[in-house]
């Protein structure tokens, strides 16, 4: 029985373990953006997409986030707004809560889903910070 238990907490682990170094993969967060985000933020982030300008509430320019907060990049403030189920709501209301967008919906594993959609939130924001002037 003990070893049982000890087999299954190490496959989580390492499944855990696997799955953050996916979310540290720069390739990851620039694909999500580019997919996700530069319609409306632009493709090098500088508010400037397509839909910028039918948007009542301006994109604000991502690389400027850690200027803007005198030098260091608001790493948990971008990982709320990205999400939008903290209670942290950006532009107003007008952005996708992406913390739904990137859940799966495989019930029998909701687990993984909500690991899932930290991972690609997390990837997003680590993108964003490497984006900074």
């Amino acid at each position: 029985m003990r070893a049982t238990v000890l087999g299954m907490a190490f496959s989580v682990t390492s499944a855990l373990l696997a799955g953050s170094a996916t979310a540290e993969d720069a390739g990851v967060g620039a694909a999500l953006y580019g997919e996700w985000c530069a319609a409306c933020h632009g493709a090098s982030g500088l508010g400037d997409g397509d839909m910028a300008g039918v948007m009542t509430i301006p994109s604000p320019n991502l690389t400027l986030l850690a200027q803007n907060n005198d030098g260091v990049f608001p790493m948990l403030d971008v990982i709320h707004i990205v999400d939008g189920r903290t209670g942290v709501r950006a532009h107003g209301g007008m952005m996708p809560v992406f913390g739904r967008v990137f859940s799966s919906a495989d019930e029998a594993n909701p687990y993984g889903s909500v690991l899932e959609a930290r991972g690609r939130v997390l990837s997003l924001a680590m993108y964003l910070e490497s984006i900074q002037k």
